[in-house]
């Protein structure tokens, strides 16, 4: 069983930049696609991005190209969610996830473990 920790999270103004990291811990994931999901309040978990093991492939959501990045370093177990231009949109809680996997996928049922989450609050 793999754990997974996220942190990073907090208040940024509208504009401003975040980076998330999520560590895992217990069986690595270094053969398995790891994500980022968020969930804002009143509304569904949606994908946000995905890597795979390798880091030579990702997806992103429409909604977070071009302004996310995500990376991987897998000596360190730990994969990382650049967030630039954020926007108030953007407020909800982060989760990453082990994907079943190894190759890239943008679905919630493909993801096996999560993280507790980190709240991101964007301001206007």
């Amino acid at each position: 069983q793999v754990q997974l920790g996220e942190s990073g999270g907090g208040l940024v103004q509208a504009g401003g930049s975040l980076r998330l990291s999520c560590v895992a811990s217990g069986r690595t994931f270094t053969t398995y696609a790891m994500g980022w999901f968020r969930q804002a309040p009143g509304k569904e978990r949606e994908f946000v991005a995905a890597i795979n093991w390798s880091g030579d492939s990702t997806l992103y959501a429409v909604s977070v190209k071009g302004r996310f990045t995500i990376s991987s370093d897998n000596a360190k177990n730990t994969v990382y969610l650049q967030m630039n231009s954020l926007k108030p949109e953007d407020t909800a809680v982060y989760y990453c996830a082990v994907s079943r996997l190894v190759y890239t996928t943008v679905r919630l049922s493909d993801f096996g473990s999560w993280g507790q989450g980190t709240q991101v609050t964007v301001s206007s």
